[in-house]
């Protein structure tokens, strides 16, 4: 998992808590860079991508299945205290796991996971033979 620097902080301790590699946008020597160059660091080392930048959620400019992973967290209040809640929500829920190279919208209330076209296939053939 590699966090922005808008959500670094606690994001990143909740992460390293259960059991996540987690590297920050800082610790990369990224803060500051464009979006896409911190997306293909991120995607270099496999790594899923945690931000506020609710740029990312566009899949027009970063479709699902061309990088890792990203989560965009879409909260009305955009401070580390707001991710008290949804980060153990996204952790607890096994949502990294079952994002495959997607992306997944936080919200105060829920979360929207867009897999890739690929991943989505999978998952009906999985179902159809039964496995």
């Amino acid at each position: 998992m590699s966090t922005d620097y808008h959500a670094k902080y606690y994001a990143h301790a909740l992460a390293c808590a259960a059991g996540h590699n987690v590297r920050s946008a800082v610790v990369e020597g990224l803060a500051g860079y464009d979006d896409p160059r911190v997306l293909h660091a991120a995607a270099a080392e496999g790594r899923v991508l945690t931000t506020f930048d609710t740029d990312f959620a566009d899949i027009r400019r970063y479709p699902p299945g061309t990088h890792a992973g990203i989560v965009v967290f879409r909260l009305r209040d955009q401070r580390w205290r707001a991710l008290q809640q949804p980060v153990p929500r996204l952790l607890a829920g096994n949502m990294l796991a079952r994002l495959d190279r997607g992306l997944a919208i936080v919200a105060e209330a829920r979360v929207r996971l867009r897999r890739s076209t690929t991943s989505r296939a999978l998952g009906k053939q999985r179902r159809a033979s039964g496995s």
